[in-house]
């Protein structure tokens, strides 16, 4: 069951409530060099990112919001670090949600000036606190950055916030280490009903921090924890993207694009099934709608798994069987198979 949280509202997406968890990136252009970001943006829009972020980090970039806003489809938020004057830039040039870390944004009164501007604007914030970036002081009360350290300071920083009367917020707690990120976020969402950003920070490249973002978020998401995720990677944020909804698929928690099953190898094999399933998974990587595609083995599981998918095909000797919505449909050559199940795949009608 789903955490309860509140709803937060960032331009016509909601985070938290009953609306199910938003998958978001963050552009690795320039944010001053509009037509880059944009282009990129737009990339990310079609592979179903549905808020972005840019970095903010001088006027430049905080003046290019209001260019881009106009230009997008999807919501835009502002991170901002060590600057409250460019935070509130941001939100005068049209951000749809900011991201601040209140321990080094600014003083007290700085953080209360951002916030102020922010309500009379009717626009959200993340509080963002980072293992990398916890203060001084609190990793001396603490011993050392722990999850007590980065929950307290996540603490600090929303009393902060509601001190003004400020609590459109959704609030995150990251870090590069998975069992540190889940202890934290655990004790959070026992303690509010804030809505939480989930992530891995820092997660490293495609290959090892999409399983480590896996672990971290998959663990907490399957606790009914987390309201939107994003994919932490070193490498085209379009991975981002579509890791975050590989997660969220098998979690049965959103459904987008293609899910295929394929068997592990093995000596029952008669039929060279990687080279197969690797050209079906590069010919359909954009394919759209919720689909499930079964490329199967042998005769274990093969047959079972082919007729449950919507469309399958369960390999014998150098040949196999083509399932469609559960029913045998025709016999194939180990040649046909890739070019079958794509033109399946793409003349699909649900």
């Amino acid at each position: 069951m789903r955490r309860k949280t509140r709803a937060v509202a960032v331009g016509d997406l909601i985070i938290g409530g009953e609306s199910p968890v938003s998958v978001q990136s963050m552009t690795s252009t320039k944010t001053e060099n509009v037509e880059s970001t944009v282009d990129q943006i737009e990339r990310l829009q079609d592979a179903g990112c549905e808020l972005i972020r840019v970095a903010v980090p001088t006027p430049e970039a905080a003046k290019a919001i209001s260019k881009i806003r106009r230009r997008i489809r999807i919501p835009l938020v502002a991170d901002i670090h060590f600057n409250h004057r460019l935070a509130i830039q941001a939100l005068e040039g049209g951000a749809d949600k900011i991201r601040i870390n209140p321990g080094n944004i600014g003083s007290r009164s700085d953080v209360q000036r951002v916030l102020r501007v922010a309500k009379e604007r009717s626009i959200p914030v993340r509080i963002g606190v980072n293992a990398g970036s916890l203060k001084k002081e609190m990793i001396e009360r603490y011993n050392g950055v722990c999850a007590e350290a980065l929950f307290e300071s996540a603490k600090d920083h929303i009393r902060l916030c509601e001190d003004v009367g400020f609590d459109s917020l959704v609030i995150s707690i990251k870090a590069s280490d998975v069992v540190l990120m889940i202890e934290a976020n655990r004790t959070l969402a026992g303690w509010c009903d804030y809505p939480i950003h989930l992530g891995v920070t820092e997660a490293g490249s495609i290959r090892s921090g999409v399983l480590r973002s896996a672990v971290g978020i998959g663990t907490l998401l399957a606790e009914g924890i987390g309201d939107t995720i994003r994919v932490s990677l070193t490498g085209d944020p379009i991975e981002e993207v579509a890791a975050a909804y590989r997660i969220l698929k098998t979690l049965k928690l959103r459904s987008h694009g293609l899910t295929l099953i394929s068997c592990p190898t093995c000596g029952r094999l008669e039929i060279n099934i990687v080279p197969i399933v690797e050209k079906i998974e590069k010919e359909l990587a954009d394919f759209p709608i919720p689909l499930t595609v079964a490329v199967m083995g042998c005769a274990v599981n093969g047959p079972g798994e082919a007729r449950e998918a919507d469309i399958g095909v369960a390999c014998g000797k150098k040949e196999a069987l083509l399932f469609k919505k559960g029913c045998v449909v025709g016999k194939l050559k180990e040649s046909e198979i890739v070019k079958t199940i794509v033109n399946e795949v793409l003349s699909w009608e649900s």
